[in-house]
């Protein structure tokens, strides 16, 4: 099991810096705002339409972290005054501990778009990622997303995960074929 930790993004060009966090129940509310986005409709795939499908929705991260096979973080401003806005979120899915390879993923919500906020969660996971468990065997981070998603593949890049492949797509979780962008850890 891993237990729970907090990670922090330094401020950068201008931008303040980052807290990630496990999620708590304080965040439902502003979770079920950020799903009502339609963009955000568009791209994930489970929803919180209401506070009800937000705290299934919180259980669910609190069981992976529990499982040690799913880590999803709150993407807040650090230095905010509270209660800090969310952001977003980033999420590690191991499919099983001592992996070779994990899937990362994060998102936006609409007020914190173009600000750099989702490459800087991406590349503060990734650190954590590669920290916590390439020692014990993790090789490699995969990120999807569709191929329409032109935002997202921005932000793969950015954070140092480069096009590996073209994926068709597999209705109906994967409607439209999309990416596959790949990092490879290295062991200290």
């Amino acid at each position: 099991m891993t237990p729970p930790v907090t990670l922090r993004a330094a401020p950068a060009a201008g931008r303040p810096a980052l807290l990630l966090r496990p999620w708590r129940e304080e965040d439902v509310p502003a979770l079920v705002e950020a799903c009502a986005d339609p963009a955000m409709r568009q791209w994930i795939h489970h929803r919180a339409d209401d506070e009800a499908e937000g705290l299934r929705w919180l259980a669910e991260q609190r069981r992976g972290w529990a499982s040690g096979v799913r880590f999803a973080f709150a993407v807040l401003e650090e230095d905010a005054p509270a209660p800090r806005r969310l952001l977003g979120n980033a999420v590690l899915k191991l499919p099983k501990p001592g992996a070779l390879a994990a899937e990362v993923g994060y998102w936006t919500a609409a007020h914190a778009r173009g600000r750099g906020t989702a490459t800087r969660a991406l590349d503060t996971l990734t650190a954590w990622a590669a920290e916590t468990f390439a020692p014990t065997g993790l090789r490699r981070l995969d990120l999807f997303h569709q191929l329409d998603n032109e935002a997202s593949c921005r932000v793969a890049r950015k954070a140092g995960y480069p096009t590996h492949t073209t994926l068709p797509a597999t209705p109906p979780a994967h409607p439209l074929p999309g990416h596959l962008h790949t990092h490879h850890l290295t062991h200290p």
